[in-house]
């Protein structure tokens, strides 16, 4: 079964024309379309052609609709100007609110996590991290959410380029050992820093999607281990996965 985005019922002529968009660009064929948007066949035909004469959709010599040039165009436009940080920050204050620790947000550049967004809690510490600055990923929890997104290959070749420095004395310094928590990360949805690149500093991560599904991104809820112990760094989880799944459908994300 198809999804129906609306009720075709009672669209107007502008939420039908942008109904069979949406379903030309999310289904190939014709009579998926026509069940994705509940119009008429007649009514879902007249509007897809009136799409293919301004080049928002293209039929192939299958009859397989696809993306025209001037739906890529205007994609390729938008996805220039998207600030993520302006994206996620709402979800990031309303997160520090919720749990009241630090909340970062990173992209994965050059084998090394940024920080795009850092928000503060209302505690009286801050830490030891701003904007802009480059951490590394195998001992970070963004970074780990990032490579569980990985190949094993990748993994691989990322690790023979930029190795595993030791940052503290938890820090994962084997491949073998860097593949096992991977694998952990997949498992769960979520990834852990356990004091393992500032000595005292602990946080739990959750992957950021682009509009093509890879994770480029990725959020981290961060305290010190004094005040958060293991239980209360994972009993935070579902609350880092959920914020950072908002932002990632605000980027475009649809899960399949």
């Amino acid at each position: 079964m198809t999804e129906t985005t609306a009720r075709p019922a009672s669209a107007n002529a502008s939420e039908k024309t942008l109904l069979v968009l949406e379903a030309a660009l999310r289904h190939d064929r014709f009579t998926d379309i026509v069940e994705a948007t509940g119009l008429a066949k007649a009514t879902a035909h007249r509007i897809l052609a009136t799409l293919q004469d301004h080049q928002f959709i293209l039929v192939d010599r299958e009859g397989r609709f696809q993306p025209g040039p001037k739906i890529l165009t205007l994609a390729g436009r938008a996805l220039e100007n998207i600030d993520i940080s302006s994206i996620a920050r709402p979800h990031v204050e309303a997160l520090v609110a919720d749990v009241h620790c630090t909340v970062h947000v990173g992209v994965a550049a050059s084998d090394e996590i940024v920080y795009l967004v850092r928000t503060d809690s209302d505690k009286p510490y801050q830490m030891p991290s701003r904007v802009g600055h480059a951490i590394p990923m195998h001992s970070s929890g963004i970074g780990k959410a990032v490579l569980a997104d990985w190949t094993d290959e990748e993994v691989e070749r990322f690790v023979a380029r930029a190795g595993l420095v030791r940052r503290t004395d938890r820090t994962i310094t084997t491949l073998d050992g860097l593949k096992a928590e991977i694998a952990d990360v997949r498992a769960k949805g979520y990834a852990r820093d356990r004091e393992e690149n500032v000595p005292g500093v602990v946080c739990v991560a959750a992957p950021i999607r682009d509009h093509t599904g890879r994770v480029k991104y990725g959020l981290s809820i961060s305290s010190i281990a004094v005040e958060h112990d293991e239980a209360q760094m994972e009993a935070m989880a579902p609350r880092a996965v959920a914020a950072a799944d908002a932002i990632s459908a605000a980027l475009g994300y649809r899960p399949r």
